[in-house]
């Protein structure tokens, strides 16, 4: 191999593992998060903890967050089924 192919391709080697650190296969879980920003957006639009219309919100909130979650789940898995052939 010539020095300068080697040179190329131990850049482009390089790069890739560089940047391959930067890739988030996995998405991060946000539920503690959620769980505050719920709290606030709730308190904000629905009243005051403990009010119907605040428990009424967070159920709605955390309905949506589960089917949210689910369709996010079943995107994941028919990803893997199509990389595996199935």
């Amino acid at each position: 191999m010539r020095p300068k192919t080697f040179l190329h391709l131990a850049a482009l080697a390089l790069t890739a593992l560089s940047l391959s650190g930067c890739a988030n296969l996995e998405r991060h879980n946000p539920s503690a998060v959620s769980q505050t920003d719920d709290d606030a957006y709730c308190q904000a639009h629905g009243g005051p903890q403990g009010s119907a219309a605040y428990t009424a919100c967070r159920k709605d909130r955390d309905v949506a967050a589960t089917r949210s979650d689910r369709m996010e789940r079943t995107h994941r898995d028919l990803a893997e089924r199509m990389l595996n052939g199935q």
